[in-house]
């Protein structure tokens, strides 16, 4: 059906939006991710990134924005132009930051409504590891020493209310015990620390903790999956050993600012398709033993509804944190 010449040019940000299509990307993207090198997001973002620059035929720039449990980095591009050249790999601590600020009575850095879904990349069941010395040879051993010394027992995350911190206290909730948190900036440093013994234990995605122990460094014992993760089958659930209510997953996945143009979305979403069957990228992800978990927007969005309402009233029952 023609439209009438006034419906045309009463749609101007319809004309806009499909040039700007048209001629995206015209310069090199951003992602953005807000931890430093070495956590599941940055392990995401690095081969999707590699991916999606052979399908735009543009640079697409890892960007580690680091801080605040990802909430710099998920605060700046909230604020970027709304072009498609600056995009957000994040984890599901992006619907946990503005929650946790409500807690403080502190104005968030950001809203979950400022950011459009483009697609998941992968969904990992959390692991809890501690190091290989340690004298927890599983759940129940580790939960009896907590028990035996209240605070004492310390634990690395990404941040207060980050992806690993909101983990450790489900579990610790559940258990009844009392850890010692210890923030670092993202899970990288925080692998590091475990590894060093300044930590000993430390919630995580499968895909960090593989090379560790493999080469008999680290040792899992619980995974806050509601089944046992693939890449350690032997590992129970805190499900199976009676923890209720003890089940987070890390997923990556990659959004932009909201206001980005409708045709600029598509392309995204093409592009990110097309990414997540790369034959470089899928070894990437085997290697680091997390695989690709593919959701592209309308259900990656509805995923995000469902797991974001489960971890704001994990949030909410946690309460205070300081």
């Amino acid at each position: 059906m023609r439209l009438p010449r006034r419906s045309l040019w009463a749609l101007p940000g319809l004309y806009a939006g499909a040039a700007a299509a048209q001629d995206f990307p015209s310069r090199a993207i951003t992602m953005v991710v807000g931890f430093p090198p070495g956590g599941q997001a940055d392990l995401a973002a690095r081969p999707v990134s590699a991916a999606m620059e052979r399908q735009l035929r543009q640079p697409v720039v890892v960007q580690n924005r680091p801080g605040g449990a990802g909430a710099i980095g998920s605060g700046f591009v909230a604020r970027a132009a709304a072009d498609g050249h600056t995009l957000l790999m994040a984890l599901s601590s992006l619907a946990v930051i503005p929650e946790a600020e409500k807690l403080f009575n502190r104005p968030p850095p950001y809203t979950v409504d400022q950011f459009a879904p483009i697609g998941l990349v992968n969904a990992d069941p959390t692991m809890l590891a501690v190091p290989a010395h340690a004298p927890w040879r599983n759940l129940a051993e580790f939960v009896a020493a907590a028990r035996a010394r209240p605070g004492d027992i310390p634990y690395g995350s990404s941040g207060a209310y980050g992806t690993l911190h909101v983990a450790m206290e489900m579990f610790a909730s559940s258990a009844q015990i009392r850890l010692l948190h210890v923030p670092f900036q993202g899970a990288g440093p925080a692998i590091t620390a475990l590894l060093s013994g300044n930590i000993q234990a430390l919630a995580t995605a499968p895909g960090t903790l593989t090379q560790h122990v493999q080469t008999g460094r680290l040792r899992v014992l619980g995974c806050w999956g509601r089944e046992r993760a693939p890449a350690f089958p032997d590992v129970p659930t805190f499900l199976e050993a009676g923890f209720a209510q003890v089940e987070f997953y890390i997923w990556a996945g990659l959004f932009a600012p909201v206001a980005t143009p409708a045709p600029v979305l598509l392309r995204l979403r093409e592009s990110l398709r097309a990414a997540m069957g790369d034959a470089d990228l899928l070894r990437a992800f085997e290697t680091a033993g997390s695989p690709p978990r593919y959701l592209d927007a309308p259900e990656f969005a509805r995923f995000f509804a469902e797991d974001s309402a489960r971890l704001v009233a994990a949030v909410q029952r946690i309460g205070r944190v300081e």
